[in-house]
């Protein structure tokens, strides 16, 4: 078995330089190879089109490859996160490459011939949410380790006031979302479906063939009503308006690539309405698309002869209208702007733990009204504020702990929806056809309405509960299946639950709830310092994921991500990147890189643990006991970056995360070798930790060029995130023993 650690994206990817080199040397003494696995915006888009490079730009399409190894027993995969593109990031992606000498195509907004449209066929395999249904073939785990959530005990972050006066809010739509619109079955026997679009006028498409049904999977279909959801927008700017607060929209237009970028078109025409109204058909001639947010539009009219009338009315808008939420106050970037930046599991936590508030034009803060238009899982921030308003902020010094069992095998549910989402052509009906042409499911639509069909396997869910009532039995805890019986694949999955409870834990304490509630209830347990289990489908385990964690923690990137793979593998993820970005920006102009690599450190140590079971070698067992000391001791002695120039950044504390490492292989007793192999690795790491800690940080204060963004020049990377030769030279020592 070997391990595979991904090579990603932006900052993650960055810290990656330094801290690869690093884990290869310190587990080449246990005799564990450590492989690479590109699966970075760049590579997979490259990958797509090897047959246009030339043989020394071709790589290998790494995400298939990984693809079948966590199929296999032997999978064990520490993967970072990667950019989930969103149109705007793939065309910058693109331009990019293509300025770097790659024979790439472009990605057509409007595909006008056949070349084109095959072109945008192998880009829509790179966008979104391309890697995690592939690589998560099997259900999620994720928790705070207990080093790491006694760390945040003793040293909370900063709460922000909340005011129990706060106007902020969260508005959904009350009827023609998502989840009115859905229906489900639990198919009885195994088919091959197809997805179907009748129009009114008798016209037949199919949209999707081949859909394999099997016994015993829920599927489920559902629609957006857009012109309640224009409507809706239309009310939420108004209300702003009137309550002196925010419009601040919320949705996932990276993970949902087909249909929250619509969302979020149609929430770009409702608050620009007069625009589209005066300029629709200039905007149209520039080939502007409403989905890719304000900065498309910006970017285009810049060749129209009519920008001054446009910008003078986008400026009237933004004076006259709700004020809008901003990314960046300073440069004039809204909520509004680009689709990827403002996403609601990282977005919403954000805002509830800064007192509820967020900043307009000014950089002022302000209540707000955060818009998320279906309420399938809006209630959950709903219940947030609902609770901060009953009790007051949390308080992270005393809080308990939600873990997190996630459906997510087998691209459950409405992350494996993408390429069974639609738009309808015009009025008529989608069909959900069996092999024989029996109609599964059916929905009557109006031209322009969003469709989407999802799935969820028996023995993914099967595998979910069993895993879910694992970590209750070795916890303790209480656990709450978040589920709502007014939701039509929910009501069959609680039967499917009842049933397998009834077989595997009759007397346990189990609750199910809606997500509102069981969101309460969370809160009340862990505001009592106790822990509960939050056992959820896929996108509420993205969502918790991130809230719980933050408002717990101050951040999500300290959870430890254990993927038990149904096959027997295993992959281990570290943390979120929502803020890589900046942090690459950061890094660009300061030379200070901010990422936090606690997640990274997690993953390998429980990476180590299972490589130790699966190949009952005790070196790896050592390695396992001594890397999870080492953690302990770098959180005791906060050797987390320093969000300033000039301080301890991402390098040095990879320093000290080693220091520590060596340390505890230096003193544990169960493998001589290993000991004395480290005790004098260790001594001279101690003794030169000042002039290692001032080579790392005299290298800040400056602008550096890592040689691209989405594609960065290995050389200059390797120069910037290695800067300290006496480290290095340890580092060297340590590879060849």
């Amino acid at each position: 078995m070997k391990i595979t650690y991904t090579l990603t994206d932006e900052s993650p990817a960055l810290a990656t330089y330094s801290f690869l080199p690093i884990a290869r040397a310190f587990l080449q003494n246990a005799n564990i190879e450590i492989v690479t696995s590109d699966i970075s915006l760049s590579a997979r888009i490259l990958a797509q089109f090897s047959e246009s490079l030339n043989p020394d730009q071709r790589v290998e399409d790494s995400l298939s490859i990984l693809g079948e190894l966590v199929k296999t027993p032997e999978a064990n995969l520490i993967k970072t996160p990667n950019i989930s593109a969103s149109i705007p990031q793939l065309k910058a992606a693109i331009k990019e490459l293509q300025n770097k000498g790659y024979n790439i195509p472009n990605f057509f907004d409007d595909p006008q011939n056949d070349s084109q449209k095959e072109s945008n066929a192998k880009y829509q395999k790179v966008l979104g949410s391309a890697v995690n249904p592939v690589l998560r073939q099997g259900n999620s785990d994720r928790r705070s380790t207990k080093a790491v959530k006694s760390y945040a005990q003793k040293n909370p972050y900063k709460v922000a006031r909340f005011s129990k006066n706060s106007k902020s809010c969260v508005s959904y739509m009350q009827s023609g979302d998502f989840f009115d619109n859905e229906k489900a079955i639990l198919v009885e026997s195994p088919t091959t479906a197809k997805i179907v679009f009748q129009s009114s006028d008798g016209e037949r498409k199919i949209l999707k063939e081949g859909i394999k049904i099997d016994k015993n999977e829920i599927l489920d279909a559902t629609f957006m009503d857009t012109k309640k959801l224009s409507k809706f927008y239309e009310e939420q700017i108004e209300k702003c308006k009137r309550d002196g607060i925010l419009f601040s929209l919320h949705l996932k237009a990276t993970m949902m690539k087909v249909s929250d970028p619509i969302l979020f078109g149609y929430a770009v025409k409702a608050y620009f309405k007069d625009i589209f109204e005066l300029f629709g058909d200039e905007l149209s001639r520039l080939g502007v698309n409403v989905n890719n947010g304000v900065n498309e539009i910006l970017n285009k009219i810049e060749s129209s002869p009519k920008k001054t009338e446009i910008l003078a009315k986008y400026d009237e808008i933004l004076k006259k209208s709700a004020k809008i939420s901003m990314v960046n106050s300073s440069k004039g970037i809204t909520n509004l702007h680009v689709p990827s930046d403002v996403i609601v599991d990282a977005s919403m936590p954000a805002m509830l733990k800064n007192g509820a508030k967020l900043w307009d034009s000014d950089g002022n803060e302000y209540d707000a009204n955060a818009v998320i238009p279906d309420k399938t899982y809006a209630t959950i921030y709903e219940a947030v504020l609902e609770d901060l308003h009953k009790n007051g902020e949390l308080q992270p010094a005393s809080l308990g702990s939600v873990s997190n069992v996630g459906l997510m095998a087998k691209k459950a549910q409405e992350y494996g929806s993408h390429d069974k989402t639609f738009v309808a052509p015009k009025d008529g009906k989608f069909i959900i056809e069996d092999s024989n042409g029996n109609a599964l499911l059916s929905h009557d639509v109006k031209q322009g309405d969003i469709y989407r069909a999802n799935q969820a396997k028996f023995d993914a869910v099967q595998n979910w509960i069993d895993l879910g009532i694992e970590r209750m039995n070795v916890t303790g805890d209480k656990a709450i299946f978040w589920l709502d019986s007014k939701r039509a694949s929910n009501a069959i999955m609680i039967d499917l639950v009842k049933a397998r409870l009834q077989e595997i834990c009759k007397h346990k304490d189990v609750e199910i709830l809606a997500p509102k509630e069981a969101c309460l209830e969370s809160l009340r347990i862990i505001r009592s310092g106790k822990n509960v289990i939050s056992i959820t489908g896929n996108v509420l385990r993205d969502y918790l994921t991130d809230l719980f964690p933050i408002l717990e923690l101050g951040t999500s990137a300290k959870m430890l991500s254990v993927v038990p793979m149904l096959n027997g593998g295993a992959m281990f993820e570290t943390g979120a990147g929502g803020s890589a970005p900046k942090q690459v920006e950061q890094l660009v102009n300061e030379n200070h890189l901010r990422w936090d690599s606690l997640g990274e450190f997690l993953a390998l140590q429980a990476s180590l643990e299972f490589y130790a079971l699966k190949n009952k070698s005790t070196k790896a067992k050592v390695l396992a006991n001594a890397l999870d000391i080492a953690v302990g001791e770098w959180l005791d002695n906060n050797k987390a970056p320093s969000r300033n120039v000039g301080e301890d950044d991402n390098r040095t504390s990879h320093f000290y995360l080693s220091l520590y490492f060596a340390k505890a292989l230096s003193k544990q007793s169960e493998d001589y070798s290993i000991a004395a192999f480290f005790k004098p690795i260790y001594e001279s790491m101690e003794s030169n930790q000042e002039t290692i800690r001032n080579e790392f940080n005299s290298a800040q204060g400056v602008k550096v060029d890592l040689g691209g963004y989405y594609k960065l020049d290995d050389d200059k990377a390797i120069s910037i995130m290695r800067p300290s030769k006496t480290f290095n030279d340890i580092i060297n020592r340590i590879s060849k023993p």
